[in-house]
């Protein structure tokens, strides 16, 4: 069985304080609905790279603001960070935006879409097909 490394035990507890100094302690209305979805840090623990997601976002222009935002509260959050986590090295935090989840809910429908006309064009061939059948019947019964 493989073990942790380091980096993924210092990760995993950034993410899960970081999303928790997100709910509760950062107060922007600008932000809207901010979820981090991953955490990357580097070997030496330098530096971390925050994966967010911002469920409620209009276009891409707000998830840019927002990272911005955030970006601009590093100094701040990883303050917060320092205080709750133990470490000798607390990295230098930058904000990266998600964008997988909107990827996918984008596939998601793009492949919904192409189901829904596939099977409507079907529909038509299936009752075209079942008016022949139909008519067949007719002129078999009269034989």
């Amino acid at each position: 069985m493989r073990e942790f490394s380091r980096t993924d035990r210092v990760s995993q507890s950034i993410q899960k304080e970081i999303a928790q100094i997100l709910q509760r302690e950062i107060k922007d209305p600008r932000l809207g609905f901010v979820t981090v979805s991953a955490v990357e840090v580097s070997r030496d623990l330098s530096y971390a790279r925050i994966f967010i997601t911002i469920l409620d976002q209009k276009d891409e222009d707000s998830g840019k603001k927002s990272v911005a935002i955030l970006n601009d509260a590093t100094g701040y959050i990883r303050s917060l960070l320092g205080k709750r986590i133990r470490a000798r090295i607390m990295p230098d935090l930058k904000f990266v935006l998600d964008t997988s989840l909107m990827d996918g809910m984008r596939i998601s429908n793009l492949v919904e879409t192409a189901v829904r006309t596939d099977n409507e064009r079907r529909g038509e061939d299936i009752i075209d097909s079942n008016e022949d059948i139909a008519d067949n019947d007719e002129d078999n019964s009269k034989i």
